[in-house]
């Protein structure tokens, strides 16, 4: 586990980092595969922010704390992290994954409504890159609910075409399946 604390508006302090490492090396007996830590340690006026995103196997689990303590904050947002982190777990043992193929790489785009009198229609004024991990709509569906997304863009490792799965305002789960034309 590769763990780095970073402090913000506030002197660091070897207790502090002493502290926040042995709290974030408890969830080593949830994961069984190396994984980077990212521990940031901040002070805004009268609260204390703790913010953690641990990266494993491709799932991100993430996590802030804001108390006027920051051992306490540091305690909080742990605790947060070990909840998402035994979920994964207890899902990964239920899951028997299928072959994997290979990632793909998706490109999204943000759109803006241009102003009344531009009739030029939207423009983008947001894109991103994000890899397509090639997974079942199962796991899927399980890195969204870990990452607290809305949607969540994957490969299908049945049908190696580009899925996307999201959540609806119902609360259930959609699944769009984009057809790739392939001449065989």
């Amino acid at each position: 586990m590769q763990i780095s604390v970073t402090f913000r508006n506030m002197e660091p302090s070897d207790a502090l980092k002493a502290y926040a490492t042995e709290k974030i090396e408890r969830l080593k007996k949830y994961l069984d595969t190396p994984t980077d830590v990212q521990v940031v340690l901040s002070k805004h006026k009268y609260r204390n922010s703790a913010e953690v995103k641990m990266v494993t196997r491709g799932i991100v689990m993430a996590g802030s704390e804001n108390t006027e303590d920051m051992y306490s904050s540091i305690d909080l947002v742990v605790d947060k992290i070990e909840r998402q982190a035994r979920k994964y777990k207890d899902k990964l043992r239920a899951y028997k994954p299928t072959s994997l193929g290979e990632e793909v790489r998706v490109r999204y785009e943000v759109l803006e409504q241009a102003p009344a009198e531009e009739d030029r229609g939207p423009r983008i004024i947001e894109s991103q890159e994000i890899s397509a991990k090639p997974m079942s709509v199962e796991e899927a569906v399980m890195q969204m609910d870990l990452m607290n997304n809305d949607f969540l863009v994957f490969t299908n490792a049945g049908t190696r075409d580009v899925n996307v799965v999201y959540r609806r305002k119902d609360g259930n789960i959609g699944l769009i399946e984009a057809k790739s034309s392939r001449e065989e």
